[in-house]
């Protein structure tokens, strides 16, 4: 079974974001944060749909919360 499903009736699991950081920008730029942890830089932009990204690296989330006009 995959390590993500519960094995109660074969539900997923919620898993949290490692970090989470509020932004005010739809645009922002991820390292990992440390320079012996981190990882390259990327930039992410954040959809109007959902309010929020994970980066694919490191999976820390940032959420938007700001002007809508911020693209």
């Amino acid at each position: 079974m995959h390590p993500y499903i519960s094995h109660m009736k074969g539900t997923p699991m919620t898993m949290d974001a490692p970090e989470t950081e509020v932004v005010t920008s739809r645009r922002v730029a991820c390292d990992g944060g440390g320079v012996a942890l981190g990882h390259p830089r990327v930039w992410l932009q954040i959809p109007v749909e959902t309010g929020w990204v994970e980066c694919g690296y490191c999976d820390k989330r940032y959420v938007f919360q700001g002007d809508d006009h911020d693209h």
